[in-house]
């Protein structure tokens, strides 16, 4: 048998300012700002959302292992919502935070999609959808 993986647990965004980062994604996207402590006793920060979480590293700081090549504003994720896009637009435009496109129809993982876009403070493309 073949080993496969079933699920992920967290991804690491690499971004120059983490405070700017958790400001965007908890107000912006509801996420919860959630500071960690680590085997060697020093303090990382996590945004937590649904059962995943993402782990920030300051560029120049990155934590060991990390990516090969680093890169702020790389990223490109799509969140699911079962929030209506609507509300999504309001919310969004009530926190200046432009929306670059959308709603468009995409096409998902496992089912089809309507999608608005916007960018993080590092430009990180951030898709917010709606399973149709």
């Amino acid at each position: 048998m073949t080993p496969h993986v079933a699920k992920l647990d967290h991804l690491v965004l690499t971004v120059r300012d983490i405070d700017a980062t958790v400001q965007f994604y908890c107000t912006a996207l509801g996420m919860i700002h959630e500071p960690f402590r680590v085997a060697d006793g020093s303090m990382r920060s996590a945004l937590r959302f649904g059962h995943q979480k993402i782990n920030l590293h300051q560029t120049g700081h990155e934590f060991k292992p990390h990516a090969e090549n680093p890169k702020t504003g790389s990223a490109d994720l799509c969140f699911l919502s079962d929030t209506p896009l609507d509300a999504w637009i309001t919310h969004l435009n009530n926190n200046n935070v432009p929306i670059i496109e959308g709603p468009i129809k995409r096409t998902g993982a496992r089912f089809a999609i309507l999608s608005i876009y916007v960018r993080d403070p590092d430009g990180a493309l951030i898709e917010i959808s709606n399973q149709l």
